[in-house]
């Protein structure tokens, strides 16, 4: 029987692949492997053995030149010893092979600066919206609720009827959009799939600290118009047992923390077309 595999960059400054590749697990892949991108571009490991991408959240090359600017310039500018390949080639061919890119808090911002999310007209490699300095001007550690949008075409938030809460913790979580024009076409194709919003997940909200950062329409989660690349600045892989959820000890909640369903989604959706 074929297994359902997912990987999880590390390297260069991410912090929570081993929480990435857990819930990846708890969530149904068969395999979860942790890859070092040094592994990837040695030709050691390759993108195309993989059914499901995991790119996390940390800090990557400390973010000196912006939330993870220099790492997008790697990845798309860097060969693959060996191979005679660029590494975009690889990810653009995993891309157009049907599969599924999860990008978290640092990984949310590489994908928008490699231009791989919110990928208009099927463009992975021209960005068009970025992730700058919240408008509090200070790191933001706290936990969130998330408004889903139902008519999302997005792979990972099937099923969500209200909602989500999560936890964030990040500097650069604004979103913006390049032009009006680009901001109208995600809204109108439902791909800005998660949003800040108060406790009832009635409507988003720009009110801090509900919303951390001062984003676009409270725009905390993006998904192409495949529903197949997401992109979000909340942690699902840090919220996926009860005993993650800061009132665990005086609340009764389910098993299953909010994040988890992403990961189940992503591995139905394996099961169910890939294999």
């Amino acid at each position: 029987m074929k297994q359902t595999r997912a990987i999880v960059i590390t390297g260069n400054g991410t912090n929570c692949e081993t929480e990435a590749a857990h819930a990846c697990r708890l969530g149904g892949f068969d395999e979860a492997k942790i890859a070092h991108i040094a592994e990837i571009l040695s030709g050691e490991v390759r993108l195309d053995d993989y059914h499901f991408l995991n790119l996390t959240g940390g800090f990557l090359d400390g973010d000196d030149l912006g939330s993870a600017k220099a790492q997008a310039n790697r990845l798309k500018n860097a060969s693959v010893s060996g191979s005679g390949e660029k590494l975009v080639e690889q990810f653009t061919r995993f891309i157009n092979n049907g599969k599924l890119v999860l990008g978290v808090c640092n990984g949310f911002q590489l994908m928008v600066k490699m231009g791989m999310l919110p990928a208009l007209d099927g463009n992975t490699l021209t960005q068009t919206v970025t992730l700058c300095h919240n408008d509090a001007g200070r790191f933001q550690d706290r936990w969130c609720y998330l408004k889903a949008d139902p008519a999302s075409p997005c792979v990972f938030t099937k099923g969500i009827e209200k909602g989500i809460y999560l936890p964030i913790r990040h500097g650069e979580g604004k979103f913006l959009t390049d032009t009006d024009q680009t901001l109208e076409r995600l809204e109108s194709g439902h791909l800005t799939v998660l949003k800040y919003s108060e406790a009832d997940y009635a409507e988003p909200t720009m009110e801090f600290p509900a919303n951390p950062n001062g984003s676009t329409n409270a725009i905390a989660g993006l998904c192409d118009p495949t529903g197949r690349l997401m992109g979000l600045m909340p942690h699902p892989e840090a919220f996926v047992h009860y005993t993650q959820h800061p009132r665990w000890t005086r609340e009764q909640l389910p098993e299953a923390g909010d994040g988890l369903i992403l990961y189940k989604n992503a591995a139905d959706f394996v099961r169910e077309n890939l294999l």
